[in-house]
This record gives structure tokens, sequence and C-alpha cells, in this order.
């Protein structure tokens, strides 16, 4: 009865993310709270929901110490888990429906949670290491907030959060859509892809290239792979950039085999969470939201005159209207690189490049943009204006003809 009780304060679902090594003396038990969806609720409810899971947690790891509980079953409810890093948890608690799917449903949530750390540690680093910096946690929580919203703000339909199903997971979230090319779409794809290795000179750089919201060819590290992809699919596709909608299927279908809860909390938190987490924060970052990027902003990144895609969301260069280079975080080779989309027409490609490969900041980025530009241009005997535009044309035409995609 406790297990249904402590979860039934709202209707829909519950999102929080905790921290076991703090808030365990009397008195300090908000400090363990890093997020909590919706935050309009009492304090008095958001910790009795993760007091229960911290109970549980703590019950279930006496019998399996190696792997914790992943799920909890209440009459009414779904209790999902997962740890995202030692100690730091990641809870949904979330309406049960009529699905007779009840298990692969779960996978599929936890799937979610996994999705939303993974893009958060590509942009910001862990969590525990942005705690180490600022032991307060008002750092991670301005983080931690604003990234979140932005995440659940892709699922509403109408006035219902639209959670994937399990075969929505298997099919397209934290998957990678492979694009099927016969040979010459594949020698086209490899001569592009060497380009990209010889504009970054002597340094480690990767690329990406995708057709639409499929993958057509990476360098990246498996892991790296499937979050840079999700990203894409999320903000920079075709389809993403013009209609500022992303490109899961499931969400723009409104597929009755997805997972509907409540969102009317998704629009009514907006000013008791910013005053939960910022107006109560005691570091220098807590009370300017300003600050923090918030690098899942809809709606902000645009094509730029040369062809690559430009946003705001990291502020701009001091001094200038250049807008700054956007970072992301690879987690093979645990360094920062700087993200560089260019598009044209149905074809995206994300050249990858170090950061500490370049010496001059956004001059230097810019010198190898302008260098992938003259690379690829001499592939072709066009005009200097028009030759990276061709290359794509011929390779976006060799792959819509041997793909039989329109």
């Amino acid at each position: 009865m406790g297990l249904a009780s402590a979860s039934t304060a709202t209707d829909g679902m519950q999102l929080c993310i905790f921290d076991l090594r703090r808030g365990q003396n009397e008195g300090q038990e908000l400090d363990k709270i890093l997020f909590f969806f919706p935050a309009d609720l009492p304090f008095s409810t958001q910790l009795s929901v993760i007091g229960l899971s911290e109970g549980l947690i703590t019950f279930t790891r006496i019998f399996s110490p190696e792997a914790a509980c992943e799920v909890i079953e209440a009459e009414r409810h779904s209790h999902v888990f997962y740890e995202a890093e030692t100690d730091i948890w990641m809870v949904m608690v979330v309406e049960k429906g009529k699905d007779s799917d009840a298990i692969w449903r779960i996978d599929a949530l936890r799937k979610v949670l996994k999705e939303v750390h993974s893009l958060f540690v590509m942009f910001y680093g862990s969590i525990r290491a942005m705690l180490e910096k600022d032991p307060s946690g008002g750092l991670i929580r301005s983080h931690l907030y604003p990234f979140i919203m932005d995440y659940l703000s892709d699922f509403p339909v109408g006035k219902k959060l639209q959670l994937p199903s399990f075969r929505d997971c298997l099919k397209e979230r934290g998957t990678v859509q492979m694009l099927t090319m016969g040979r010459e779409a594949a020698i086209e794809v490899q001569s592009l892809v060497s380009v990209l290795d010889s504009c970054a000179g002597n340094s480690s750089s990767y690329s990406m290239i995708l057709f639409h919201d499929l993958l057509v060819s990476t360098t990246l590290s498996p892991d790296d792979t499937i979050n840079l992809f999700t990203y894409a699919a999320l903000r920079l596709s075709p389809n993403a950039l013009s209609s500022g909608v992303n490109s899961w299927s499931y969400i723009r279908r409104g597929s009755t085999s997805s997972h509907f809860v409540s969102g009317s909390a998704l629009t009514h938190s907006g000013p008791v969470s910013e005053q939960i987490y910022h107006s109560s924060d005691t570091s220098p970052v807590g009370n300017n939201i300003n600050r923090v990027t918030r690098a899942l902003q809809h709606g902000k990144w645009y094509k730029g005159k040369d062809g690559f895609l430009v946003t705001d969301i990291w502020g701009v260069v001091v001094g200038s209207l250049v807008c700054a280079t956007p970072t992301v975080w690879l987690q093979q080779t645990e360094e920062a690189m700087y993200l560089c989309p260019y598009q044209f027409k149905s074809l995206t490609l994300i050249l990858l490049i170090p950061v500490s490969s370049i010496l001059n900041g956004e001059q230097g980025v810019a010198l190898v943009k302008q260098q992938l530009l003259e690379n690829v241009s001499s592939l072709l005997l066009f005009s200097a204006d028009d030759r990276f535009s061709q290359m794509f044309i011929l390779l976006v035409s060799t792959v819509i003809s041997q793909s039989g995609i329109t």
C-alpha cells in the first residue's frame, strides 16, 4: 500500500534524479534532490517519492549487490530505476496503462532515462564532476532543469506526454537507422569522408553523414555515434530545422502504441520550477539562468550563407556578433570537440574538431571550415562558389537513385 500511495500524488509521470551520497543528515534531506518533475509538487511529496526509491534500492542490494532494482510494479504505477552514475539515480514513476506488453514498455522507459543522461554528459560532462565543482548543488540543478524540460518538450501530443513504446525504441530511439547504399554511392561517401579527415590537419577529427534521419557514414565510436545521431535527429535534421519537429515518426503520427501520460504539469510548472532551482541556489551560477547553455532548446539552429548550421545557444564571441561554435564531449576519447554541421537539401554532414587542436578559437574554426569547402570543391570541376554544393548534389542524387528514397 505504501508503494502505491507514495506515487499517486500526481497523475501521469514523475521523474527525479537524486544522489545517495547527499542529504543523509537530518534537516539536509533536500540536498539529495538534483531534479524533480513536476517541480511544483510539495517538497514533502518529492522526498516521499525519493525516500521510497532509496529504500527500494538499499533493500534490493541486499540480494543483488552488483545489480540493484530496475523496476518495481505497484498496483497502479510502475517505478523505473536507472543508476546513471555511481550513487546517482534516475527514477521514473508512470501510471499503468492497459497495455499487455508492460515489461517491454519498462525497457523503453529505461532507454529514455539512459538517453537523457547520455545526451546531458555529451554537452556538460558527468553529473558527479559538476557536483564536485560546486558541492552546493546549485550548478548541476541549474543545468539539469532546463535541459530535461527541453527534452520533455519533444513528447507532448495535445495534453499528453507520449513516451516511446518498446517497439518505437527498437525502430528509432536508442538505435541508429542506417541507409542502405550501392557501390557507387559508397565510393562517393568514402571520398567525402577522406576529405573531411584531411581538413583538420594532423589532429584526430571525426565525422558523421546523414541522409534525412538515416546514417550514411560515421567515424565515431558506437556510443558517441548513438548520442550524436540522436541529437541530430532531434535538432539538426532537415525536418527539425524546417518545421521545428524532431524526426521520431511515432511522435509525428501520434501512435497509439506509445505510452501516454498527463502532460499538464509540463506547461504549469515553469515559474515554480525556476523558483526552486534558481532562486534558492547559493552558487554563483544558481541565480542566473541566462548563463546556462540550453543545448536542447527548440528553434535555435539555422543555416548560414555558406551552408554550415549555426546557433546562438552557446552565446556569441566577445566583441563581435559571431555565434560561438558549439562543443560536445566524446566518451571514447574523453575530449571536447567543436561541432560543425553542414547541410545541403536532405544531406547533413557533421565535422567534429578537437578543441585542443584549434589555437585561435573561432578564427581557427573558420579556417578549418574554409579548408573543408576548398578541399571538397577540388574534387569537382565547377565554379568556385558552387563546387561544394555540386558535390552534395551528386552525392544526394546517387544516394536517392540507389536507395529508392524520395
